[in-house]
């Protein structure tokens, strides 16, 4: 079963809810309809191929409330394109309570992940060998600029404010503490937000699981609200009805 666009839909709406109660502001274009972009002209080419804008995905794996993610990335380089210099990436990531993306690494990416407002983020960590398995080694991170030896597996809690470093090649996964965000539905939800050299979403990523699939099919089953930002139309071309 695909991601459904329904749900797409919905986490969006949520993720801007949660946005707006801590008090943060998404750019103009993080409320654009489908006509807006259709007459977005050449000039918006920076939003279209640095897959700036809205991201929602279950990885592949149909159970997105536990193994999924609603992001906003807000800017981006693209390696190796002289038109798109930056070296650095900004994301805004909605952590409801236990939901995560899959184990993985960077082969390049460094990140620091940033608890911005809610609950806690809990971040698990382990070191990548050579084969890009597990290591049973300890390493080094940064916590709010301290070093710290981690052990295999170590889950480091981040409150509000706090951030920590992923070096590339270290296998991780993060998402909201039950229990200490804010509440919709019962269901806890925290803002945190990542800083990193340019993201390469495309060639970067190493999934430890057999799907990890970053951009996944998704099943049409109410009108799209929004295009991701994988989906934009390119400048002064049609949208075909689905």
């Amino acid at each position: 079963m695909n991601l459904k666009r329904s749900v797409v839909n919905a986490s969006i709406e949520t993720a801007k809810e949660v946005i707006a109660h801590f008090g943060m502001y998404l750019p103009p274009f993080a409320n654009w309809t489908l006509d807006q972009w259709l007459d977005a002209g050449p000039e918006y080419n920076e939003i279209r191929d640095c897959m700036l804008g809205w991201d929602v995905t279950d990885f592949g794996s149909q159970d997105f409330h536990n193994i999924g993610r609603t992001l906003f990335t807000v800017r981006n380089g693209r390696p190796n394109q002289p038109n798109y210099p930056k070296q650095y990436a900004e994301k805004w990531l909605i952590d409801p309570e236990n939901q995560r993306a899959p184990a993985h690494f960077h082969l390049s990416k460094r990140e620091d992940i940033i608890c911005r407002a809610g609950g806690n983020v809990l971040v698990q960590l382990t070191k990548a060998d050579a084969e890009g398995n597990p290591s049973k080694e300890t390493f080094l991170t940064q916590v709010d600029g301290c070093t710290r030896r981690l052990g295999p597996g170590e889950i480091v809690r981040l409150r509000p404010g706090e951030s920590l470093t992923i070096h590339p090649r270290t296998i991780h996964q993060f998402w909201g503490e039950e229990g200490t965000g804010w509440q919709i539905d019962g269901i806890g939800y925290t803002l945190s937000a990542e800083i990193s050299s340019v993201c390469d979403d495309l060639n970067d990523n190493v999934f430890l699981v057999d799907y990890g699939i970053r951009f996944p099919e998704i099943e049409e089953d109410e009108a799209r609200r929004y295009f991701l930002c994988h989906e934009y139309p390119r400048a002064g071309i049609e949208l075909i009805s689905e």
